[in-house]
């Protein structure tokens, strides 16, 4: 006998019946509302907010190309055969690459499927009444149960009534929602509050959405620029005067806050010999004048994660090193380059490599690669070093390259660094001719006659009185919605805690008359129920009814012999 026949309420379609199962075919129509309904799950959010937060790991462990191109460039130095992998799969772009965006719109979209029909349920419920009150609320784990003797002087009923209007007027003074609901023979208050934690949910969300858009969409408005600037030289904020720009989709580099910034001097302090953390730097500071269109200048200094505004602007310290200020002349003694060339830091004690190219004036064009060491010394191999960051013994070496530059061609080319496939050396390795060595204020002959290169002393010309001029790499940083982001951030923040610590309960005061032989007594039930877990229900429920019997004239709990606890919940 088939499970149909012995069980008529069983349809015969049943997993374990007899007929095959067929599930509806489903269409298009379908099939999207399905897809909806997948994506704007809460699980479905909560997925995609993981993802994004995994997603973003890389950018903080390769360098990115928006925040740090120099960093990139490196990268690809350093690991030729990794870097185009990693290029590939746009973990140089992150923030922008498509799987990072596929990830932050379907979260932007989860997000509003989410809010949306939960914000119309919760605008429902605040329009709602408190539930009635339940028939038996000693069903109920938090229940307590209290008789009161009632006055001879009035109506029981009466009473009754009289006490319920009091829990009415003490719970809406807790911020309670009540309604009264009366029946033939009983009298209560049903009340409720909470709702704020819903609220609290709601406003967290929304402002989840807020920061997505604003992160999204105010990033269109801007843009990282990146400068390294010599002390006694100055900058426009002007795309054609960057190193590097790198602007939002909607920056076209034409519009930028007109102002010039001057490095007036680059201040370091180094803890001297004898201590702990010798040659450890105690605090940068870039002193700049800043001036704008309308002739207003001031002073002000860019320190560590202290940086300067400026129309708009944001202005950071990113780097510093020295720049040797290195003069090459001609046969004839015509100046063919002079320049303020920062040399690049190689390790802590400021052992700087730096790259001088001459492109004209000479047979064939210059190229000379060069160590600074501040505080020279010799290791025991012969090789020099510097033993202190500070200029107490500054040497500049160089090795002069003759040839092809690779300029020529229109392929961009690192300031940073010599291409000397297409170039003959002159000096220095296997040549045979010792490398050429320099201290402020020295010349030295080129090779083959070709001139003479000068270290020039620049003592005289800068604040600091230094014989090298530094320089400092600024970023300069615009984000309009960096403040928008931090309103909705904060926004999120308060409405996560709100939902938190908000309680969401119902709790209900009925009142009773029982006649006895003696006269009539009053049955007052406290009752409450949380939603999800509420470990203060219990204390709040006693609190409430010591209130209100107070409020009736009622003694203490310790001086009343008719207060039960709350038994155990029937469960039939």
């Amino acid at each position: 006998m088939s499970n149909s026949l012995s069980d008529p309420l069983r349809p015969s379609d049943h997993a374990d019946g007899a007929a095959d199962v067929s599930a509806p075919r489903l269409g298009p129509v379908e099939w999207l509302r399905w897809a909806w309904r997948q994506v704007t799950s809460m699980r479905t959010a909560l997925v995609l907010l993981l993802l994004l937060a995994i997603a973003a790991i890389p950018g903080s462990l390769v360098p990115q190309r928006s925040a740090d191109p120099n960093g990139v460039t490196q990268y690809y130095t350093d690991q030729p055969d990794l870097a185009p992998i990693l290029d590939g799969l746009s973990l140089f772009d992150v923030y922008t690459s498509p799987w990072f965006s596929a990830i932050y719109l379907l979260l932007f979209l989860s997000l509003i499927g989410c809010v949306i029909p939960r914000a119309k349920h919760h605008a429902k419920a605040l329009m709602s009444r408190p539930p009635r009150t339940p028939v038996r609320l000693s069903r109920l784990a938090d229940y307590e149960k209290h008789s009161v003797e009632a006055s001879e002087r009035t109506d029981a009923a009466a009473q009754a009534s009289d006490a319920i209007d009091l829990a009415a007027q003490q719970l809406r003074r807790g911020g309670y929602r009540v309604e009264r609901d009366d029946s033939r023979g009983t009298w209560s208050v049903s009340a409720e509050r909470g709702y704020l934690r819903e609220t609290g949910n709601l406003v967290f969300h929304i402002a989840l959405v807020g920061v997505l858009i604003a992160v999204g969409f105010g990033g269109g408005f801007a843009y990282t620029a990146q400068r390294v600037v010599v002390e006694g030289t100055t900058f426009v904020n002007t795309l054609t005067d960057y190193s590097s720009f790198n602007p939002g989709r909607f920056v076209d580099g034409t519009s930028l806050a007109p102002y010039a910034v001057t490095l007036d001097e680059f201040q370091v302090s180094y803890q001297g010999f004898g201590t702990n953390a010798v040659g450890q730097a105690g605090d940068f500071a870039a002193v700049i004048t800043t001036r704008e269109p309308d002739g207003q200048s001031a002073e002000d200094a860019i320190r560590v994660n202290h940086p300067v505004d400026l129309a708009g602007d944001k202005l950071y310290l990113l780097g510093n090193g020295y720049a040797p200020t290195i003069v090459v002349r001609d046969a004839e003694g015509v100046v063919q380059y002079r320049e303020s060339q920062p040399f690049l830091p190689q390790d802590t004690n400021m052992t700087s490599l730096g790259v001088v190219k001459v492109a004209d004036g000479f047979p064939e064009q210059l190229g000379m690669i060069g160590f600074f060491y501040p505080t020279q010394d010799v290791l025991t191999s012969g090789a020099y070093t510097s033993t202190f960051p500070d200029l107490i013994n500054p040497v500049l070496t160089l090795n002069v390259f003759q040839g092809d530059l690779g300029i020529n061609d229109g392929t961009p080319r690192s300031v940073y660094t010599l291409d000397v496939g297409e170039m003959t050396q002159l000096t220095g390795g296997s040549t045979g001719t010792d490398s050429i060595e320099l201290r402020p204020g020295e010349t030295a002959d080129l090779p083959n006659g070709l001139g003479t290169v000068t270290f020039e002393d620049e003592s005289a010309t800068i604040a600091s009185e230094a014989p090298v001029k530094r320089f400092a790499s600024l970023q300069v940083h615009r984000d309009p919605s960096a403040v928008w982001v931090l309103v909705f951030a904060v926004l999120a923040l308060l409405g996560l805690l709100t939902a938190l610590f908000v309680p969401r309960r119902r709790v209900w005061v009925k009142a009773s008359v029982r006649n006895t032989a003696e006269g009539a007594d009053l049955e007052f039930e406290y009752a409450g129920l949380a939603r999800g877990e509420d470990p203060a229900l219990r204390a709040a429920v006693t609190q409430m009814a010591e209130r209100h019997l107070a409020a009736l004239g009622e003694p203490p709990a310790e001086q009343r012999g008719d207060r039960r606890d709350a038994p155990t919940p029937d469960v039939n």
